[in-house]
C-alpha cells in the first residue's frame, strides 16, 4: 500500500485527486491537503469582481466531494516539505507521511515586490475568489464616481489572459450602466506588445488586440515596469526594445486592477534540488522532481523557462488544458512506479484559452505552447463569451461529479472543428 499526498486543491489539485483515485490501486492511499475548504473556479473571478456572479455560484465544499471518491482530505496549511524525509509538516504541528507526494499549490502572489500593489495596497487582484470579492466592493463604489481605470500585468508576470478579460470585462459593465465616457482606460503590461500573452504572440493576437483596443477606446503602455503604485497613483517607466528606460508616466487612477508576478509557495521556497531561485518546481519530462524522483508536481507551480527573452521580464503561463495533460501524466506515471514500471507518460504542453470579453470574447489555440507551432490559432466573436459560460458550468459538473474526463480536450477539439469549418 502506498500513501499519495497532494498539496492544493485548485484547478490542478482537485483533476489530480480524481485522476489519481482512479489510477491507484485499490489498497493505496490517496489524501488531499488543502489550506482552503472550499473549491473556487479562478477563471470565473473577473465575473465576480464586475457583480455578474456571487461567490457562491462558483465555491464548492472540498470535503464531501472527495470522501464520495474515497479520497481523504486534510483542511490545513502545509508550512514545509521535508523531501528528505518523505513529509510534509503542516501549520498546526502535524507531520503528514507520504510515498508519493503531488505538487499543485499553484503560486505565491509576489504584491510585495512592488510597494503599493495589491489588495492590501493600492490596486485590486482578481487571482483570488477573496480578491474578486473586495474588487467587487471597491467596483461598486467606483461606478457610482467614476474616474481613470489603470489595467493590465506588471514585470515578471506570466498570466496575461486574465489582464485582456477583466480590462474588457469592465469596459462592457461600463458600457451597461451608460459611465462608459466617464472613464478612460489605460492597459500597462510588460508585454513587448500588446497580445504576446507570454507565448510570443498567437496567430495575429497582436493585430486583433490592437484593432479591438482601439475600437473600445483603451491606450495602452507596452514594455512597462511599475516602479510604485500610491493611493490613487502608479508610477510606471516605459522600456525599449533593448530594455533601457524611455519614458516615465505618472498615470492616476480611481480603480486599478493589476496582476502580479508569481513565485512559489513559503513551503517549498529554497529547498535545493526541488525549486528553482524563483521557488517553482523543477521537472524532468514525467512531471518529477530530479533530486527527488517520488515528488511531482502540476500546474502553476511548475517552473517554465520563458518562451523568449523579452525586454522587460515576462513569465510563460500555465493554461488549463496543459494543466490537465499534466494531470494525466502524473496520475499514470505514478501507477506504473507502483507497478513497478518506468514512467514515461509526458504532458501535452499545448495552450488553450477562452477569455471573455463580457459580451463577446477572444479564444486562441497554441499547438504546441512554446513555438514553433503545429497550430497557431487566434480568433474573436460572441461565439467565445457563450462558450466560457457554458465551459464554467461544464468544469464545475465535472468537480462535482468526480468526473475525470479531460475538459480542455473537448474545448481543442471544438475549436480545431471550427477553424476546419473556416477553412483555417
Amino acid at each position: 500500500m502506498a500513501h499519495i499526498v497532494i498539496v492544493g486543491a485548485g484547478l490542478g489539485g482537485m483533476p489530480m485527486a480524481y485522476e489519481m483515485r482512479e489510477a491507484a490501486r485499490p489498497s493505496d492511499r490517496v489524501t488531499v491537503i488543502a489550506n482552503t475548504a472550499k473549491f473556487h473556479f479562478v477563471p470565473s473571478n473577473p465575473w465576480v469582481a464586475v457583480n455578474w456572479r456571487q461567490r457562491e455560484e462558483i465555491e464548492l465544499e472540498i470535503e464531501p466531494l472527495l470522501k464520495k471518491h474515497d479520497i481523504g482530505f486534510i483542511h490545513a496549511a502545509v508550512s514545509r516539505v521535508h523531501p528528505g524525509q518523505n513529509r510534509v509538516e503542516l501549520d498546526d504541528g502535524r507531520s503528514i507521511d507520504y510515498d508519493y507526494l503531488v505538487l499543485a499549490t499553484g503560486p505565491r502572489l509576489a504584491f510585495d515586490e512592488i510597494e503599493g500593489l495589491g489588495p492590501r495596497g493600492h490596486t485590486q487582484s482578481i487571482c483570488h475568489v477573496d480578491h474578486a470579492a473586495h474588487a467587487r466592493t471597491a467596483w461598486e463604489g467606483f461606478v457610482a464616481d467614476p474616474g481613470p481605470i489603470v489595467v493590465g500585468a506588471v514585470q515578471g508576470a506570466s498570466c496575461f489572459g486574465p489582464a485582456y478579460e477583466f480590462a474588457m470585462i469592465m469596459e462592457t459593465d461600463l458600457r451597461r450602466r451608460k459611465v462608459r465616457d466617464q472613464v478612460p482606460m489605460t492597459f500597462v503590461t510588460s508585454e513587448p506588445y500588446i497580445g504576446h500573452l507570454g507565448l510570443g504572440g498567437v496567430g495575429d493576437s497582436k493585430g486583433l488586440m490592437e484593432s479591438i483596443f482601439r475600437d473600445k477606446h483603451i491606450r495602452w503602455i507596452c514594455n512597462a515596469k511599475v516602479d510604485r503604485v500610491e493611493a490613487g497613483r502608479m508610477f510606471v517607466t516605459e522600456h525599449d526594445e533593448d530594455g533601457k528606460p524611455k519614458k516615465t508616466h505618472e498615470l492616476p487612477f480611481s480603480y486599478s486592477m493589476m496582476l502580479p508576478a508569481f513565485k512559489g509557495v513559503e513551503a517549498v521556497y529554497g529547498i535545493e534540488g526541488l525549486t528553482n531561485p524563483r521557488g517553482f518546481v523543477l521537472i524532468d519530462a514525467q512531471q518529477r522532481n530530479p533530486t527527488y524522483p517520488n515528488i511531482y508536481a502540476v500546474g502553476v507551480c511548475v517552473a517554465i523557462p520563458p518562451v523568449e527573452t523579452t525586454p522587460v521580464p515576462t513569465g510563460t503561463p500555465k493554461t488549463g488544458y496543459m494543466i490537465e495533460s499534466m494531470v494525466t501524466a502524473t496520475a499514470q506515471n505514478i501507477r506504473a512506479v507502483l507497478d513497478g514500471l518506468p514512467p514515461v507518460r509526458k504532458a501535452t504542453w499545448n495552450a488553450v484559452c477562452l477569455a471573455d470579453f463580457g459580451d463577446n470574447g477572444a479564444a486562441f489555440v497554441a499547438l504546441p505552447q512554446i513555438p514553433p507551432r503545429n497550430v497557431n490559432w487566434f480568433s474573436h466573436g460572441k461565439w467565445v463569451h457563450l462558450a466560457k459560460v457554458a465551459f464554467e458550468k461544464y468544469f464545475m459538473h465535472k468537480m462535482k461529479k468526480g468526473t475525470t474526463e479531460t475538459v480542455y480536450e473537448k474545448v481543442v477539439m471544438d475549436a480545431l472543428g471550427i477553424m476546419k469549418l473556416k477553412g483555417n
